[in-house]
């Protein structure tokens, strides 16, 4: 018999199992319609289901291409998925990135609203670069757990400065944003504190021509405060090649955003926190807490502990290769890094990319689930991970 856990999360009584560790293939190439899968996002519902997004790439497993934003759904904890759903499909062309969040605070939905951003693009990334392509920004949105989803949102001249021809001998191109990318990973809602219901995405762009060492990229972010009716964007992080980000809520209603350092040059992750909600950042620094090979890494807030939250963080823990799989605890608001737990590692040093992209998700008070690129991007699992 499953033990049960009656947790309450956000003003929810929910009920999920106890688990133990585990690890169940949710996405696997080949399979269900798509020669690859990338780029997982998972969220949980205050009635305990699962929800996983990823890229499901039609042709290859190239980023430019057919690609579809395709979802699983678990009400057992993880132990067992539905059958594929595709939510977006942009013809044949691109859309991905997929950036869920649930919006447990707006009285017009007092059962809750998902929210899916996501990306489009109609050229490689380095061709849009160069200023040859556009990528958009979207979102949708389902308040039936999933089942179905509103028409698509296209938000993109509020969260993005795209490059635009001008006749103005003085305008300064550098300005223009090229290239652009949502998180990857899951977005988030500040639950307490004077910005209170804000979701934010935390993203990335190309600015101006293509730079050495990828110092055309940086981090920033954007949110609404109306519940999707109106976006603004972030102050942009001053460290150039700054990439792929995700946000998390600290204590007092701050924000943190975490970025993956694109230039290579510090083989750790670029860490910013502000204290208006995302708007501006107070501080930025590189966290040699947290070694990165150069890839995506993942944030979440799971609790409190004497006024301070509780962080998770999910990445490759490795300098050199995509490897070691490492879920981290803070008790600190991200200050410290007092508990690690490695969950893949290969015995393989010779196989290419054992563990790369994940996401994080709280199922209850005890377990955090992974869903994690493994072998290759031959699939995407979900493993349950005891932390407490």
């Amino acid at each position: 018999m499953k033990k049960l856990l009656l947790v309450l999360t956000a003003g929810w009584l929910v009920l999920s199992p106890v688990q133990a560790q585990e690890e169940v293939p949710v996405f696997v190439s080949g399979e269900e319609g798509h020669k690859s899968y990338r780029i997982p996002a998972i969220i949980g519902l205050p009635n305990g289901k699962l929800l996983a997004f990823c890229e499901g790439r039609v042709h290859h497993a190239g980023d430019f291409g057919d690609i579809n934003i395709v979802l699983k759904t678990s009400t057992d904890g993880g132990r067992s998925w539905s059958a594929l759903q595709t939510v977006v499909d942009y013809d044949q062309l691109q859309a991905g990135n997929p950036a869920p969040v649930v919006d447990l605070l707006d009285p017009a939905y007092p059962n809750g609203r998902i929210f899916l951003f996501y990306n489009t693009g109609n050229n490689h990334e380095g061709e849009v670069r160069k200023g040859e392509g556009l990528r958009e920004v979207w979102y949708i949105s389902s308040t039936d757990g999933g089942n179905s989803w509103s028409k698509a949102v296209n938000i993109t001249t509020q969260t993005h400065r795209p490059n635009q021809p001008s006749e103005n001998p003085a305008y300064n191109f550098s300005e223009d944003w090229r290239s652009y990318a949502n998180t990857p990973g899951h977005a988030m809602q500040i639950t307490s504190g004077a910005f209170k219901g804000r979701i934010f995405v935390a993203a990335n762009h190309s600015a101006g021509a293509p730079q050495k060492q990828f110092e055309d990229y940086q981090a920033h972010g954007f949110f609404t405060d109306d519940h999707g009716k109106s976006f603004r964007l972030s102050e942009t992080l001053s460290i150039p090649g700054s990439n792929e980000s995700i946000a998390a809520e600290l204590s007092g209603g701050r924000l943190m955003l975490n970025a993956r350092n694109q230039k290579g040059d510090i083989r750790s992750r670029i860490v910013a926190t502000s204290s208006n909600g995302g708007q501006n950042w107070d501080s930025i620094y590189f966290d040699k807490q947290l070694p990165d090979p150069v890839c995506q890494g993942t944030l979440l807030t799971i609790g409190k502990k004497k006024k301070k939250n509780i962080l998770a963080f999910c990445n490759a823990a490795d300098e050199k290769r995509r490897d070691n799989l490492t879920l981290r605890i803070s008790y600190d608001d991200g200050q410290t890094w007092s508990r690690s737990m490695v969950v893949h590692k290969s015995s393989d040093t010779k196989q290419a990319d054992p563990a790369a992209y994940s996401d994080i998700v709280l199922v209850n008070k005890k377990t955090i689930g992974v869903l994690y690129e493994k072998n290759g991007y031959s699939s995407i699992h979900f493993k349950a991970m005891r932390w407490k």
